[in-house]
């Protein structure tokens, strides 16, 4: 790879440059790999709005999201045509649900506030819109006709307020203008709408047969006289802003965004922007990878951007399809899906240390929870939290009520629950909590999470039967519908970490010890797994007369479900479940391994963000999993970081930074490995990674030598780390000195809270600046 002369150890603090050397910063270090990154469309999206997933480019903050879109009508004939040349800016907020139970009077889920459409009458032409990811600023160009007109149209969402801007120069020459503000209606709201000099406003309210009222409320104001119609001459830019805002965050929304659109003016702007700008620079600089391969950076770096601009809202995450819903009547309503979509998106957060985007996932989940200890007692006659299989924020139920004549038969019902059969949702719940307590080990964490993760604990006390000496989990449903599963593989694995994390969280939290026997005890007897043999797969290439030879592989169930042709379950307890990683037995890893054959899921829509990186966590050969990861990128990659033809949104944004961490930097299970499923013969860096522990870690691999560990401790944990050299000791370095010389295969040492360490191979001598 390619190196721009830079200082090697620079990168290892947080906050500066070290003052030996100076140089590279994480700012600086981050910008440079960072700002190649675009995302690119050819023309807009005509296929918006949509029920699931959008094709559009992406703009956010995490409260308020916008996409954008072709101005498009839906004629008569259902067909979609395109009405006007210019964008559509669709108006979303992650807080801005129709929020009630009773599936007869209208389904829950997020709902759409309206748009607003920027028309060019004088353009024939099309657009090409190109999306910087380093400073979140969307560029689109529209061309004009012969006389050579042309618009370019700047935009960006505020990363510090609710607030859309769009910036437009004409080029060639003066072009005619027309902005409309426009509310969605219907879906049992209520609009108005209204305009005031140069601002234009619209409410949209949701007050009928819901169990809580919501309401939000978007103000724009025009440039210079307000009227909706101007020309746009050459050489004078002008600038458009709107103001969104909720009730969940203000008890007067219209109020407070006609105040802040009326205050707008040349040195609001430049706040703005510099608020904008210094956000954006310091979410890039909490980490960094850099692996010479243009496509997966980009990759990287637009699901983080992705996430970024979908999840920040502390009390509503992103749902199933992020922040952009773009119609009343999403699929399966739009909610958090209990059993793997709501938990995928975030699965890359922890480990590249955007921990802010993280943490909303939970929120939903402790909303819920008394209404899933209801579900317990009077679905199961058992203590503990039963969660079906979708929710909403606030305690809503999206489910409930849900149809039973499609795809959803009686069966799945429970108590009015739609549960599909499955018992394991709530232990699902809990696996990115166990990620996000152990990479941070923050106690206060802890406290908030511990009462949820102790109702797992006891429900899986009484859930589980002991027989034979062993406990073994009936009546489940590993696949949704499955039914009268025995021993699910994913079930076992989720218990197994539930426990784990219960027994961890309680050691630190001081509390429940007399509960350890029990859980240990379930831990010590818990079913294995079970097995099978089965044929590899056939290449496209190959004769199907060839007899494909047969290889032991995990079943799905010890009885019941023993395989599924889609969807990624059967490797579920490998990743996200973590109850097998490289520490695990050479037999265990083959039959990983070949299980991943078998199965073959690298391009499964369900499944893609737990395959890769169980691919990671077994071993498999690193030179396959990153083509594979090109070529799914190349099949499959929306522009915008969705996945073509999948309409599940956020849930594959995890897929290429998750995986690449896992590649570079692995610490399942608090062992600490460098680059321990990467290809020896391909430099790669990184920079603060977070890994078990509460570890921020920055490596780098040169022509197949590892130059160096730096870590970062934040809770002063023992560290204990495969030797990145092996055969040889290695020396510590603190502040410049070396403090001591650690030995062996695996070392393990004390750190000190807040203290930075810098590992080399002995007799290396202190890094200097190349």
């Amino acid at each position: 790879m390619k190196r721009t002369p830079r200082p090697l150890v620079a990168l290892l603090i947080t906050t500066c440059a070290l003052a030996s050397g100076g140089g590279e910063t994480l700012v600086t270090g981050s910008k440079r790999v960072v700002s190649p990154c675009k995302a690119v469309f050819r023309g807009l999206s005509m296929g918006t709005p949509i029920k699931t997933s959008v094709d559009g480019p992406l703009l956010g903050n995490g409260d308020m999201g916008v996409c954008l879109s072709e101005i498009t009508e839906r004629g008569d004939d259902r067909k979609v045509r395109q009405v006007a040349n210019g964008p559509r800016f669709w108006l979303c907020k992650n807080d801005f649900w129709k929020l009630a139970h009773d599936f007869k009077t209208g389904p829950a889920g997020p709902r759409v506030f309206g748009g607003i459409d920027v028309r060019f009458p004088d353009l024939a032409g099309g657009s090409n819109t190109e999306q910087h990811l380093y400073d979140a600023v969307t560029v689109s160009k529209w061309a004009g006709d012969k006389g050579g007109a042309a618009v370019e149209v700047r935009s960006w969402v505020a990363a510090t307020e609710n607030m859309l801007v769009v910036e437009l120069t004409a080029a060639g020459r003066d072009t005619e203008v027309e902005v409309n503000l426009w509310v969605q209606e219907g879906g049992g709201s209520e609009v108005t709408a209204g305009e005031d000099g140069e601002i234009r406003w619209a409410t949209r309210k949701f007050a009928k047969d819901v169990e809580i009222e919501t309401e939000a409320a978007c103000a724009m104001k025009l440039p210079g006289t307000g009227a909706s119609a101007f020309k746009l001459k050459v050489g004078e830019p002008v600038t458009i802003v709107a103001a969104l805002q909720s009730r969940f965050k203000s008890p007067t929304p219209l109020e407070d965004v006609r105040k802040r659109i009326g205050a707008m003016n040349a040195g609001a702007m430049g706040e703005l922007k510099a608020g904008h700008a210094a956000w954006w620079r310091d979410f890039w600089a909490k980490s960094f990878v850099e692996i010479g391969d243009p496509v997966l950076e980009q990759r990287y770096y637009l699901s983080n951007y992705v996430m970024a601009c979908a999840s920040r809202d502390a009390e509503f995450p992103p749902p199933i399809f992020g922040i952009w819903n773009t119609t009343d009547t999403p699929g399966w309503e739009g909610d958090y899906h209990l059993n793997y979509n709501h938990m995928a998106p975030f699965y890359g957060l922890y480990s590249s240390n955007h921990i802010e985007q993280a943490d909303p996932y939970h929120a939903p989940i402790l909303d819920f929870h008394q209404r899933a200890r209801w579900y317990a007692r009077n679905a199961l006659d058992v203590r503990g939290v039963y969660y079906p299989v979708g929710i909403g924020p606030k305690g809503i139920e999206t489910t409930l009520g849900y149809p039973t004549d499609g795809y959803a038969r009686p069966e799945h019902v429970e108590k009015g629950g739609l549960f599909y059969g499955q018992r394991s949702n709530a232990a699902y719940c809990l696996v990115n909590v166990a990620m996000r307590w152990h990479l941070t080990c923050d106690q206060d964490y802890a406290r908030r999470l511990y009462p949820l993760v102790l109702d797992v604990a006891d429900f899986w006390e009484d859930y589980l039967v002991f027989e034979d000496g062993r406990h073994v989990i009936r009546n489940d449903a590993i696949h949704e519908r499955s039914r009268n599963d025995f021993n699910s593989i994913v079930s076992l694995a989720l218990v197994r970490n539930a426990l784990e994390l219960a027994l961890d969280m309680s050691r630190e939290l001081g509390v429940d010890a007399g509960r350890h026997e029990k859980w240990r005890h379930i831990l010590d007897h818990l079913s294995g797994w079970s097995y099978q043999e089965m044929a590899l797969p056939r290449l496209p290439a190959e004769d199907r007369g060839i007899e494909k030879p047969k290889v032991r592989v995990f079943r799905y169930t010890e009885k019941g479900t023993a395989w599924w042709r889609n969807n990624t379950l059967g490797i579920q307890h490998i990743y996200p479940a973590g109850a097998i990683g490289l520490d695990s037995s050479p037999e265990e890893l083959e039959v990983s391994r070949n299980t991943l054959d078998v199965r073959n899921g690298w391009f499964d829509g369900n499944g893609m963000n737990s395959f890769y990186p169980a691919a990671v966590r077994a071993g498999y050969d690193p030179g396959v999993i990153l083509a594979k990861l090109r070529e799914m990128i190349a099949t499959k990659g929306a522009p915008n970081g969705f996945i073509r033809g999948n309409p599940h949104g956020i849930e594959n944004c995890s897929i290429v930074p998750n995986t690449i961490n896992e590649m570079l930097c692995m610490g399942h299970a608090g062992v600490l490995r460098l680059f321990p499923v990467w290809p020896k013969d391909k430099d790669a860096r990184f920079a603060n990674l977070r890994v078990w522990g509460a570890f921020l870690v920055s490596s780098e691999l040169e022509g197949g030598e590892v130059r160096y560990v730096g870590i970062q401790s934040e809770k002063g944990r023992p560290c204990v780390m495969v030797n990145p050299w092996p055969g040889r000791s290695i020396d510590v370095y603190r502040d410049g000195a070396k403090v001591a010389a650690l030995k062996g295969d695996r070392v393990e040492w004390k750190t000190e809270a807040g203290s930075t360490v810098l590992l080399v191979p002995e007799g290396a001598g202190y890094p200097e600046p190349k």
